[in-house]
């Protein structure tokens, strides 16, 4: 029994017409008609009530029907396994990311990552969550890692994959440092060091100080983390960032923010459908996640 004489088979019984079965499979319909006599010889049982204006399955028909269906879609999704597999062998991944993305070590994960799949081409680009998300939308990226705060436009998916508090950074020596926590109504007079006007945590921190009535002035615009503290440290400014930036220096005071703080969240963002090694990308960093998960505990 042929592959080949399934699909004709299959085709026969959803057009109840050779002729325009064989239309469809794009085959004359004498080499059709003869590929299903030699099945029918094959099961020993006739498959079609055959008569001049159409064609009906027979009680054998119906049962072969069922699983000519099944061993059908059983070769499909073979198929797309060694498609699969081949384009993770083969294929090319992008993925744009944060600057810091606490929820998992990247550099980490991507090492593993291709030393599992060696003939991925990599490449990997840092910038702001809109931009990045327009890249996915446009086909240069096939997944990005990005602010809860980016919009993500339609045909694309977005999947929450962490959350975590912001805090105030400030100088040992800022009078704010002694506190444990604070109220965010005590900024107003401060001088912000931020990240430039379409950064995520830029325009988090904008949103909850103007819900708290704080009209703040940022003095300092930066495009990274470390100058971003180090300024800070250097009694520049203040700034509010997320509480995973505590990790990074020891020369910045970090404080909580009184009620209930504003949170920073991560979301993974990709076509619909993934690509094959976009896919298995996200599978291992969900891996990552749960094992840093665990080890905090």
């Amino acid at each position: 029994m042929e592959l080949r004489q399934l699909q004709y088979f299959v085709a026969v019984a959803e057009e109840s017409h050779f002729t325009r079965a064989a239309q469809r499979m794009r085959v004359a319909q004498s080499g059709l008609s003869a590929s299903i006599r030699a099945l029918e010889r094959e099961l020993g049982a006739s498959l079609f009530l055959r008569n001049t204006r159409q064609v009906e399955l027979t009680t054998a028909g119906h049962a072969f029907l069922a699983e000519a269906r099944r061993a059908l879609s059983a070769t499909d999704a073979a198929r797309e396994a060694v498609s699969a597999v081949q384009g993770l062998l083969r294929g090319n991944l992008a993925v744009g990311s944060l600057q810091c993305l606490h929820v998992v070590h990247l550099p980490k994960v991507l090492a593993a990552f291709l030393s599992a799949h060696p003939g991925l081409e990599l490449r990997l680009c840092h910038g702001r969550s809109g931009d990045l998300v327009e890249q996915v939308r446009n086909g240069q990226l096939d997944v990005a890692f990005v602010s809860g705060t980016a919009r993500v436009p339609d045909g694309l998916t977005a999947e929450a994959l962490a959350a975590e508090p912001l805090v105030l950074a400030c100088a040992p020596g800022h009078p704010l440092a002694a506190e444990n926590r604070i109220s965010l109504s005590l900024l107003g007079d401060e001088r912000f060091v931020d990240f430039s006007a379409g950064w995520g945590t830029r325009d988090l921190a904008d949103e909850v100080l103007a819900a708290a009535g704080v009209h703040r002035r940022v003095a300092l615009e930066v495009t990274d983390v470390h100058s971003l503290l180090d300024l800070v440290a250097c009694g520049l400014g203040v700034a509010l960032v997320p509480q995973s930036f505590s990790v990074k220096t020891d020369q910045v005071r970090f404080l909580g923010i009184d009620g209930r703080p504003p949170q920073w969240e991560t979301v993974s963002v990709r076509r619909s459908p993934a690509s094959a090694a976009a896919a298995a990308l996200l599978r291992e960093v969900t891996r990552a996640k749960g094992g840093l998960a665990g080890a905090a505990r």
